[in-house]
């Protein structure tokens, strides 16, 4: 067989069966290799096009189990509470069990590591997420590890703090990577997703700002703020209402 014939069948073995076109091409890559007057070149090029159609429908396979494994997700409850910001969260333990007898039963799996930041003071989470059809995809989260609280302090050692931030990166990854909401159980039996951790901290360091801007009483600041935004904690304020908890809290800062 030619080199142009070979290379002719090749082409007119993936063109007949496209919807196998990775199985189609390497059938006709082994058959072609058989034949000495193959160019080694062109042979090195229909196995690199294999191997992207090989990566391509991995990649495939896995946003579809995503998209099914999201499906059956459902809203979880903040079962603990972090007094620094004085809201509530969903504890990995809460995710995990929640998650993942649904993420594996569609055929996921990850694994967390941590990687180089050029952010000073922070470590950054990886989570490799991996699924059976053979692709990996890695999501990361750069977390503070300075120690300071949410008023700026220090409370906890820098060991602590890396040991915190490896936690809360964990969770916060798990939590993103499928598109989980967190929220308060309400006295309707109603669940509405509340403001995100990104959201909390924002929230925290405006009330901190007008805090000491006005020398107001903490305590008494963040009872009157929570009694207008009608939430618990910080943490329980509705995401919709975001814009009207800034809103209400710049109203207090000096202009």
């Amino acid at each position: 067989m030619s080199t142009a014939l070979a290379e002719k069948t090749i082409a007119s073995d993936v063109v007949t069966h496209p919807a196998s076109e990775s199985s189609s091409l390497m059938q006709a890559i082994t058959r072609a290799a058989s034949d000495p007057n193959v160019d080694i070149d062109k042979m090195e090029r229909l196995m690199a096009m294999h191997e992207r159609l090989v990566l391509r429908d991995a990649e495939a396979a896995f946003v579809n189990a995503l998209k099914e494994a999201q499906a059956e997700m459902r809203p979880i409850s903040a079962d603990a509470d972090n007094p620094q910001t004085r809201s509530k969260y969903a504890s990995y333990a809460a995710l995990d069990k929640a998650l993942r007898p649904i993420y594996t039963q569609h055929g996921f799996s990850l694994s967390f590591d941590e990687g180089d930041t050029d952010k000073p003071d922070h470590i950054r989470v990886l989570c490799y997420v991996s699924h059976d059809g053979g692709f990996t995809r890695t999501y990361r989260k750069d977390m503070p590890a300075d120690g300071k609280g949410a008023k700026g302090g220090d409370v906890m050692t820098k060991t602590h703090a890396s040991g915190a931030a490896d936690s809360y990166g964990m969770r916060y990854l798990l939590r993103k990577i499928f598109n989980v909401a967190v929220g308060e159980d309400d006295n309707d039996g109603n669940t509405g997703e509340t403001v995100n951790d990104d959201q909390v901290d924002a929230l925290e360091e405006m009330i901190s700002a007008a805090i000491a801007e006005n020398k107001s009483d903490p305590d008494k600041y963040r009872a009157n703020l929570l009694k207008y935004m009608k939430a618990a904690s910080v943490g329980a304020i509705l995401a919709k209402d975001f814009a009207k908890a800034k809103a209400a809290i710049d109203s207090t800062r000096k202009k």
